[in-house]
């Protein structure tokens, strides 16, 4: 676990340290949540539906090259091997 230490400015404003905002994807103009719990205060990054479907889309598209490569390997295991043998109960 990472520790940054800030100065909170006189309106009590902190900068997150860069590392982190690189790192958890916030930029400038998100909103980001302060949860208090017990005697710490946890900042949460944004969770928003764009990037949520942003990273639904990657897993997708890593899906069908994924699909697209498999394809790939099982016809030419076909044309080498031959077909698979039949079942029979």
């Amino acid at each position: 676990m990472a520790e940054h230490t800030r100065k909170v400015g006189d309106r009590g404003q902190v900068t997150i340290p860069k590392e982190l905002r690189d790192r958890r994807g916030i930029e400038g103009g998100d909103e980001v949540r302060f949860i208090e719990v017990d005697d710490e205060i946890i900042i949460k990054p944004p969770t928003d539906e764009q990037r949520l479907a942003e990273g639904y889309k990657k897993r997708a598209d890593r899906s069908r090259q994924l699909v697209e490569e498999m394809d790939g390997t099982s016809a030419e295991a076909t044309e080498r091997l031959g077909g698979a043998p039949e079942w029979s109960e």
